[in-house]
């Protein structure tokens, strides 16, 4: 009997289990989840709004919205629901859609961040060549070569996944759909092809992690040697943020998905995946704006004229 037939749906991991805890991790989850909302909306919306905002790094930081976005909207709203209604239960079709939708979002932002990170070094290494290297036709394909290198990482991933055949019950510890804590349910050998496919994966994303810290070393470097503090200071403001959220997604993501299972456990397993998939699409907003005040006073001129036009 094949896994499909056998398993109609997955348990997730409970985050309490007394009444007042799950409505107290339900209220955070919430929190978080309408600031991230919050903040990735008022970025897209201001980035679309003002012409002035339609260069490449704001075009790709519109993308970054839109990916952290659906990052979070996989993940918390199920979490949230589960928490309210005191339940642990997704279905096995629901468990699969999250599953693909996460790794879609994931990888895409990576590749994205990798983007950036290669738009940094030319902004600033080769200021004269930028427009010809970045032009509007380059950053379409780039971010089209983001988003469609998410999508084939997640069909590969989510495919090869749920070919599996389950027989070690139906419990996941994991407060969302993660392909590490399905592959512990598997009763085969097969599940070391999907291992093989996250090895491959992996390689892919460290060798993505070389160049944006390459990257980094020669904007660092030419950032160093300018003559102007403020211009320094600048530089280092935008990127060392950049730089911090990389760090903290890939360290988190490999931990959390290469791990050995002999240092596994449930509350270890929460906060890795927490620091990966909600963490930084709530951050991010925070630290692309606040440090930025081209995006500040956009976003004061959108207030004022909403104010206005409603008056």
């Amino acid at each position: 009997m094949s896994n499909r037939s056998s398993i109609t749906e997955f348990l997730l991991l409970a985050f309490a289990d007394r009444r007042e805890l799950q409505l107290l991790h339900f209220g955070l989850f919430l929190g978080i989840y309408l600031a991230a909302l919050l903040g990735n909306g008022l970025i897209l919306t201001t980035v679309a709004c003002d012409h002035r905002l339609h260069t490449p790094m704001y075009f790709f930081l519109l993308n970054l919205a839109l990916l952290d976005l659906g990052c979070i909207s996989t993940t918390l709203p199920k979490a949230m629901a589960n928490a309210l209604w005191d339940t642990r239960a997704i279905s096995y079709q629901g468990c699969a859609a999250q599953v693909f939708f996460f790794l879609f979002f994931i990888a895409a932002e990576y590749s994205l961040l990798t983007i950036m990170s290669y738009d940094r070094y030319v902004a600033i290494c080769k200021p004269l060549h930028y427009g010809s290297l970045v032009g509007s036709r380059a950053c379409a394909q780039m971010a089209a070569a983001a988003w469609g290198s998410g999508f084939l990482n997640a069909v590969l991933h989510t495919a090869t996944t749920f070919a599996l055949p389950l027989c070690q019950g139906n419990a996941l510890d994991q407060f969302f759909c993660e392909i590490p804590q399905i592959l512990k349910l598997s009763c085969s050998d097969a599940y070391l092809r999907e291992v093989g496919a996250l090895v491959f994966s992996v390689s892919l994303g460290c060798g993505c992690f070389v160049f944006i810290v390459l990257s980094y070393v020669q904007i660092f470097r030419a950032v160093l040697r300018m003559p102007s503090e403020k211009g320094r200071h600048k530089a280092f403001s935008t990127c060392l943020p950049h730089l911090a959220v990389v760090s903290m997604t890939v360290s988190t993501g490999l931990f959390g998905y290469l791990k050995p299972r002999s240092i596994s456990c449930p509350s270890m397993d929460l906060v890795v995946s927490f620091l990966y998939s909600v963490v930084p699409p709530a951050l991010n907003p925070l630290i692309y704006s606040m440090r930025n005040q081209e995006l500040k006073d956009a976003v004061r001129k959108l207030f004022l004229y909403s104010l206005l036009h409603h008056q």
